[in-house]
């Protein structure tokens, strides 16, 4: 049954005085006066928080647009529905986005595993595939036309990792927590890589399956290895498991995670225990009122829901919300599915207001940086340029 949550959410249409009438609909979810997005992604469950920032993150951005007139007279809707981050419910969901909803694009999507099922179907219904929230390599494909990334790659992400354990700690002992799937294999790659052209291999390595908490026997095998640190790659309720765990034992590693983790929801887990834990970024710090992205960011979050707190990936919808509104602008008024998939092309840098992302025909991924940041005592975030 499709989850409490699975909403169909937009502002109210946005009256330009344009003249839409009688126009016929030119593309699927492209009416007279609204576009309609859909998302797939985990909404509830222990990758929830991760479905649930990108969604509000994404209708801050389009309700910004809204408020100030929308796309030619249009209003930005979104559809979403919970695939409980399983690729099967995935598949469905973006089936019925597709087939019944008739989605002019799907956004926001949450997840290696479950983009991997989904990518191919919008793929070969021609529909754009925009900023899904997962760093795998396989979507950054130049064949895959359809397919717009914000982000940075798993394995720009794993790179920093061994660059700063080994450069600034010195460390040669480094294990890994990883979820038993196609994810968690991708950062295993990555890790792997990264560690070889040092002369390294890991010490240890743990696993758990996706959608559990199940971290038990990960821990015994890597504890006895001793490493220094220990990089995981996981949704933040497993790895906070792991983590309170490993403190209980008297395991004195550093805890290096992913982006994907959930950093809000991972500190929010972890509590007391969460002091000292490192978690890289792909997006700015979401409280540095000093670039004008993050300031914007905060407004239009503030005028969605004033109770919503500020946070990375939230910030990413947001900034996926921004650069879907901005190539909707740059397609023009007879804008289509493949004039849109163009203009980001053909535009090729956009500037948010202190970030830019750059796009080009080869070349379908928008951002490089990665972002150091450690958990703080109070459960705050702060951003590093270093570990020590």
């Amino acid at each position: 049954m499709p989850s409490r949550l699975n909403s169909f959410v937009g502002s109210a249409v946005v009256s330009l005085g344009v003249a839409f009438a009688g126009a016929a609909q030119a593309e699927p979810g492209l009416h007279d006066d609204r576009i309609v997005f859909g998302q797939s992604a985990a909404l509830e469950g222990p990758a929830g928080a991760l479905g649930t920032g990108m969604r509000t993150g994404i209708l801050a951005a389009f309700e910004e647009a809204n408020r100030n007139g929308g796309i030619n007279g249009r209003s930005l809707e979104l559809i979403s529905y919970d695939d409980g981050y399983e690729p099967e419910r995935a598949i469905a969901q973006t089936k019925k986005l597709i087939e019944e909803d008739q989605v002019f694009a799907l956004i926001g999507a949450v997840g290696t595993p479950t983009s991997k099922a989904a990518q191919p179907i919008a793929t070969d219904a021609g529909v754009p595939f925009i900023g899904p929230f997962t760093g795998a390599g396989f979507l950054r494909d130049a064949a895959l036309g359809n397919v717009v990334n914000v982000r940075g790659t798993y394995d720009q992400e794993t790179e920093s990792w061994v660059k700063h354990l080994t450069e600034d700690l010195g460390y040669d002992r480094i294990a890994i927590l990883y979820q038993d799937d196609s994810f968690g294999r991708v950062g295993l790659a990555g890790v792997n890589k990264a560690l070889e052209k040092r002369g390294l291999s890991l010490v240890a390595e743990g696993t758990y399956p996706r959608n559990t908490t199940a971290v038990k026997s990960a821990l015994l095998n890597i504890r006895k290895a001793n490493p220094q640190a220990v990089v995981m790659v996981g949704a933040y309720k497993p790895i906070a498991e792991f983590i309170k765990l490993a403190r209980k034992v008297k395991l004195d590693s550093t805890f290096v995670n992913i982006s994907f983790v959930g950093s809000k929801a991972l500190a929010a887990e972890l509590g007391e225990d969460g002091a000292g834990v490192v978690i890289t970024q792909v997006v700015p710090f979401p409280w540095d009122d000093s670039i004008p992205l993050v300031k914007q960011y905060k407004a239009a979050l503030q005028a969605h829901d004033p109770a919503a707190e500020p946070g990375f990936v939230s910030l990413e919808g947001y900034m996926v919300g921004r650069l879907t509104v901005m190539a909707l602008e740059a397609a023009g008024e007879q804008v289509t599915r493949d004039n849109l998939l163009q203009a980001i092309a053909a535009t090729g840098l956009f500037d948010l207001g202190g970030v830019s992302m750059n796009f080009a025909q080869n070349d379908n991924q928008g951002m490089d940086q990665v972002f150091l940041t450690v958990i703080q005592p109070d459960g705050s975030f702060k951003a590093v340029d270093r570990l020590q």
